[in-house]
């Protein structure tokens, strides 16, 4: 009985005390994370530096890196594949080549695959480290051909990765500029602000192609070896075929986030792109500051190497809040 009190009592006065402790995450230091990708002039990739080749400077002013890491850190991503009647005729080598990326994703890695047209279809329900159960979504779960919804596409993946934790990606590929469904689209302003705030690298690989005049964005003209209407021997009136480039904001958005734009003219490099962003990903620096101030505003970010010949990607800004 004088036990059974006992313990009531020291219950009693626990719950008082945790009702006076401040609330969780309000206060106190935070580690801003910044992952960094180092190449040469030769564009190959350099795994091999030490805490002291970097320079990390927040809104100017240099910091001091209270976390390094230069070995294979996880990755959730989402990819997130076009499904435009452009891309119809490569719609199977488009597959097989994200096929590569996730047998080269490692144990701790994490993914969903989605793909963009009539809708927008993210698969599994859960992220998952199966690749027998990722390659099988995309064998027979992809959308048939329709518009090309970009940037909706992309908010969608930012979304799915919100409650993630540690290195959150969104691998994106397209021919073509964003022609939504309706006028409710969202644009690359807003979709860049908020992949920047939440923290999301966008990684793209955009594929440039031919057109007779008529555009893409109906999403009838064949790419690559002839397909569409026809191929690209006639119904054209003789016209010379113009090159088309995929949208504009492609390079931005990836520059913005630390991520990376690849962009080709060849279906033929589908698959060594996918398996160089895998690769990227896998050889990344983990660079980490604990900033001066905690303001709830954006803070420019600058990260430099400094042996010479070598330059680094990382992502531009980040939010300075408590809450995050």
């Amino acid at each position: 009985m004088l036990r059974a009190l006992i313990l009531t009592l020291l219950g009693a006065l626990g719950v008082a005390l945790a009702a006076q402790q401040p609330a969780p995450f309000k206060g106190g230091t935070r580690t801003v994370a910044v992952y960094a990708t180092v190449t040469d002039q030769t564009s190959r990739l350099v795994p091999d530096l030490g805490r002291d080749d970097f320079e990390v400077a927040d809104n100017g002013k240099r910091q001091e890196l209270t976390v390094f890491a230069n070995d294979i850190q996880p990755i959730t991503v989402v990819m997130m594949l076009d499904r435009s009647g452009s891309m119809r005729s490569n719609f199977r080598l488009v597959a097989k080549a994200a096929e590569q990326f996730v047998t080269d994703l490692l144990p701790a890695d994490k993914a969903r695959i989605g793909s963009f047209s009539n809708r927008i279809q993210v698969d599994p329900r859960d992220f998952t480290s199966d690749h027998n159960e990722l390659i099988s979504i995309l064998r027979t779960e992809l959308q048939e051909a329709g518009p090309t919804p970009l940037w909706n596409a992309v908010n969608v993946g930012i979304t799915a990765l919100l409650h993630q934790q540690g290195r959150r990606v969104i691998l994106v590929f397209t021919d073509g500029v964003d022609f939504p469904m309706n006028s409710t689209s969202s644009s690359l302003k807003e979709v860049m602000n908020r992949a920047e705030e939440e923290d999301v690298m966008v990684y793209a690989i955009g594929l440039a192609g031919r057109s007779f005049g008529g555009g893409r964005r109906g999403g009838g003209f064949g790419r690559g070896g002839g397909g569409g209407r026809g191929g690209y021997g006639g119904g054209y009136g003789g016209r010379r075929p113009t090159v088309e480039k995929p949208d504009e904001g492609l390079p931005k958005i990836a520059a913005a986030t630390g991520g990376g734009y690849f962009e080709l003219t060849s279906t033929a490099d589908l698959t060594t792109t996918f398996a160089r962003v895998a690769d990227e990903l896998h050889h990344q620096y983990v660079l980490g500051f604990a900033p001066a101030a905690l303001d709830g505003k954006m803070h420019k970010l600058d990260v430099r190497v400094k042996r010479p010949g070598m330059s680094a990607r990382a992502r531009k800004s980040y939010l300075a809040s408590t809450e995050r």
